[in-house]
């Protein structure tokens, strides 16, 4: 009998073992799956923001040509009027050129040599000379754009091995280049016009400050109205709401509204601020107000879960010591669950940044040059604008849609940054 005990005790103790083994081998391995999910996540992140750097970092700088302007008064006037708003700066710019280049005399030649500088020098030296009058009838030295092409090749993304026919510069026009790099005469630097111009048909000439304008209006108005009534939807319904059907249907629907798919937003701006209150279409007051309506919901969940998420004794000791209900919710309750509070309204402002699906519905797809200066000015937003510059054909376009993806995504980092830390920074120094 006790032989027999020993033995099932013994079968007993190694089916345990064998148990706990099999378990600890099923631990070992969904830690390596874990593990190994997790460095590939990483690597194809790194890989992405890698190539993203790579092809649109170039994007930041900018190809500039040196050429010596005469501001002669008959090329600039030649019909011996003096005024400044018809001055004829292109002419400026052709002559600077041709007296560079001597050898282009043909029309067809001229017209090539005209192609590698942008449409933009004419501006900028009418800037110039606008600021300083007495420039003219002088000589100067002026650095001024290169066209779009003349910046890929200098690049290095034309290819030169290929047929004239197949590449967008000329031969002619690869020996002038060649030409001003030897001489020093054209050189990289650093595309300031990227971040303070507008939107532009030439790619030379295109920047995303008109966009960031845009966004940050929106987003403006977009945390002035959802912070301060989600935060009060999530104070009712988390602490004063009764218990019925009436407030069990708005938390469905809030929960609804929270995964709604966006375009139903932009729609749903079109019917209630364009059509009904007659607000400018394509400015940053509809689009914050959509925006707005978007970020509600997540605001609002993000807020009840932290104020929830407060232990219920703190509740209680503040109703002892005498506190009447409102002093418990915003004395006690809501410093406790700021931190929370903040970190749901960055992230749901984060969503709003990035959105473009309602945007495009209510027309700030539209082409804006102007940077706006209002929120009833015609504006465009940084996803728009990103959206835009890919479906353009010139290639220049290309890496500045790169380009503006790593400034939306530097801002969105930015922002998620500054919750985690918001929250850290409230979690140490409590409600205090």
């Amino acid at each position: 009998m006790n032989n027999r005990s020993a033995t099932s005790t013994e079968l007993a103790r190694l089916r345990i073992r064998a148990s706990l083994a099999r378990r600890r081998r099923r631990e070992r391995l969904f830690r390596v799956f874990g593990v190994l999910a997790t460095a590939v996540g990483l690597l194809f992140l790194g890989v992405f923001f890698a190539t993203l750097s790579m092809a649109g970092s170039s994007a930041f700088r900018q190809t500039f040509i040196t050429l010596e302007v005469h501001l002669a008064d008959e090329v600039l006037w030649p019909d011996g009027v003096r005024d400044d708003a018809f001055a004829d700066y292109e002419a400026v710019i052709r002559n600077a050129l041709n007296s560079r280049f001597p050898e282009a005399a043909s029309r067809t030649a001229r017209r090539e040599l005209a192609q590698i500088v942008s449409i933009g020098a004419a501006y900028r030296l009418q800037a110039i000379v606008a600021a300083q009058p007495d420039l003219v009838g002088t000589q100067l030295t002026l650095r001024v754009p290169a066209s779009a092409n003349v910046d890929m090749l200098v690049k290095g993304k034309i290819d030169t091995s290929v047929s004239e026919r197949q590449r967008a510069l000329t031969d002619r026009q690869l020996e002038w280049v060649r030409s001003l790099r030897a001489a020093g005469e054209l050189e990289l630097v650093f595309n300031r016009a990227f971040f303070s111009n507008g939107d532009s048909r030439e790619p030379e000439l295109a920047g995303i400050k008109g966009a960031i304008m845009g966004s940050f209006f929106m987003l403006s108005i977009t945390l002035l109205l959802s912070f301060p009534v989600g935060l009060a939807a999530a104070i009712y319904l988390e602490e004063f709401s009764p218990t019925n059907r009436w407030t069990d249907l708005i938390e469905i629907n809030i929960n609804n509204l929270a995964a709604t798919p966006s375009i139903v937003f932009g729609l749903l701006g079109v019917v209630l601020f364009i059509d009904w209150f007659a607000l400018p279409r394509s400015s940053p007051i509809v689009g914050g107000l959509v925006l707005t309506l978007l970020t509600l919901p997540v605001i609002i969940i993000a807020s009840r879960a932290s104020i929830k998420g407060v232990p219920h004794s703190i509740r209680e000791a503040a109703m002892a010591m005498g506190a009447s209900p409102n002093q418990v919710v915003f004395h006690h309750v809501l410093p406790l669950a700021l931190p929370g509070v903040l970190t749901g309204t960055i992230i749901g402002m984060s969503r709003a940044l990035g959105e473009t699906a309602p945007l495009l519905m209510i027309g700030m797809v539209a082409f804006i040059v102007d940077v706006p200066s209002g929120l009833t000015d015609p504006a465009t937003a940084l996803p728009v604008q990103i959206y835009l510059w890919a479906d353009s054909p010139e290639r220049a376009f290309a890496e500045r849609t790169l380009a503006a993806i790593i400034v939306l995504l530097g801002f969105l980092l930015l922002m998620n940054l500054a919750a985690i830390m918001l929250r850290r920074r409230m979690e140490r120094s409590g409600p205090g």
